[in-house]
């Protein structure tokens, strides 16, 4: 028998990894002009495919054994066996086995196979299926075409991309031999489907807004700059469209959703990457609360699409999503979780409490809610690891978020934290405009003083909120830090397709 995988000369052979792909895709450029030469075309008009792998075995299954299927795929394995051949055919929803014997093929067909076929390459066989004597549901061929000739070796199929990098800068190397890799995006793409389903039920409209603004807003953060050359004038990639989604909601659109792409020019690490994917909805005539129980529903409505149950594994912990999630108000959270007194936060005590955390001396961090909202970052956030809404969050921090009626120094806004991650932010919207145009011109002080994240002036904004905006309430939902935590990724560059990476330096 001779075995052919996707799987390299063993290291022990003494060539490097490099040495070895070479020499297999000279092998295989051969192939190709020899295929020519016989005029045989490694890359043909595609053929008429009919089915998949999981309909083949489901339909066998359901005892449909006569049946004709036409299917096409990537051959992951082949096993030869004399004249006979088993391989392993892997299409876009699952693999299944595949036998060819040279006295069923037309006449020459099978030796072309022989000749020219390696594993990698893309296949349309035409069969029936019958079960082998090992149980295994398989495609007799009786007629087979080569689509598209794969001119390199495919990675080990026991061990995939063993070089971390490597699988995300050629994502479909990765996606060819690693099947927790390709679940763990069609999770993704059911997470984003279920989303839109969810809030179309709930009489949301889907809406589109510009990803290059004349003035970032919408969020604390550094953006991207670029430059219109027809228009002359700087632009800024978007970093949250939270402004015009509220335009909007003045224009009379009362639920309004957009799962959208924002960037951010900072650092990248395991949860940051410069760009990324976030949902964000509003809702007129309601406030917070509301926002809070609509997230959890549509959170455990996530959570059942993707998994079939309430409880998640992320690393070494199990999430439930089941129960109501905790709701803390950012002081109260700094007080359970650092062991201290609210009379410690007390503004006239606080500076004492970031001197024994050795947090004192922080530029920007001038005044009382800047100092409690330092202490709640450093101290307890990573301690969040259950499903967990901070709430009241000062109104130094918060921008465009509605004070609180029973303290002004605080706002209606809370923050959703699992597994120490930040994965939705909400608020009241701030629906007046003298109050958001003092607050504009507080973030340009802060500006000015170091922070250079804080919002800038936008003027049409306010302009806007001068037309009379609802009260409304607007939450933003991080699609990538949900997907880690249900697909059980420990990193967001395992969950988005072709993440930033630093330029390859050349050999």
């Amino acid at each position: 028998m001779t075995f052919r995988t996707d799987v390299l000369r063993k290291q022990d052979e003494g060539e490097a990894p490099e040495a070895q792909q070479s020499e297999e895709h000279a092998i295989r450029v051969a192939k190709i002009e020899k295929m020519r030469a016989q005029g045989i075309e490694p890359w043909p008009e595609t053929q008429a495919v009919t089915t998949t792998s999981s309909q083949i075995i489901r339909q066998f299954a359901e005892g449909n054994v006569h049946l004709v299927y036409n299917i096409a795929g990537r051959l992951v394995s082949i096993r030869e066996h004399g004249k006979t051949i088993f391989a392993h055919l892997q299409d876009s929803v699952g693999k299944m086995q595949i036998y060819l014997r040279n006295d069923i093929l037309a006449s020459n067909t099978f030796k072309q196979w022989i000749d020219y076929v390696d594993v990698g390459d893309i296949v349309w066989c035409s069969g029936t299926a019958f079960k082998t004597k090992m149980g295994e549901i398989t495609l007799q061929v009786t007629d087979f075409r080569l689509l598209s000739k794969c001119l390199y070796p495919l990675p080990d199929k026991f061990h995939g991309l063993v070089d971390v990098e490597q699988r995300y800068r050629q994502r479909y190397l990765d996606l060819i031999s690693n099947e927790d890799s390709r679940q763990r995006f069609i999770a993704r793409s059911t997470i984003v489907r279920t989303v839109r389903c969810f809030l179309d039920d709930h009489a949301y409209m889907e809406v589109e807004t510009p990803m290059l603004h004349p003035i970032p807003g919408g969020a604390t953060a550094k953006p991207f700059k670029t430059h219109h050359n027809a228009l002359d004038m700087e632009l800024y990639l978007r970093i949250a469209p939270e402004l015009y989604l509220k335009r909007l909601v003045v224009g009379g659109f009362d639920r309004v959703y957009e799962i959208n792409r924002n960037f951010r020019n900072e650092g990248i690490s395991t949860k940051h990457n410069p760009e990324f994917t976030m949902l964000e909805f509003y809702t007129a005539y309601q406030d917070y609360f509301y926002a809070m129980d609509i997230v959890e529903n549509l959170l455990r409505a996530i959570v059942l699409a993707v998994s079939d149950v309430q409880e998640i594994v992320y690393g070494a912990v199990t999430l439930d999503f089941s129960k109501q999630f905790d709701r803390l108000s950012m002081e109260d959270a700094v007080v359970k979780y650092i062991g201290c007194s609210h009379d410690q936060l007390h503004p006239d005590n606080i500076d004492y409490l970031l001197e024994e955390h050795k947090l004192s001396g922080r530029p920007g961090i001038v005044s009382w809610g800047y100092k409690l909202c330092l202490l709640f970052e450093e101290l307890v956030e990573k301690q969040l690891v259950q499903p967990t809404f901070i709430t009241h969050f000062p109104v130094e921090v918060s921008p465009l978020a509605k004070r609180n009626k029973d303290n002004p120094a605080l706002t209606d806004r809370f923050e959703l934290y699992v597994c120490s991650m930040e994965l939705s932010n909400g608020f009241t919207e701030l629906n007046d405009p003298f109050d958001q145009a003092k607050r504009f011109k507080d973030q340009v002080e802060a500006r000015k003083a170091g922070n250079v994240e804080a919002h800038l002036y936008d003027a049409d904004f306010i302009k806007a909120l001068e037309y009379a905006m609802p009260p409304t309430v607007g939450v933003g939902i991080g699609i990538d830090r949900l997907t880690m935590i249900l697909t059980n990724a420990p990193s967001i560059r395992d969950i988005v397709l072709f993440p930033t990476l630093r330029h390859k330096q050349s050999d």
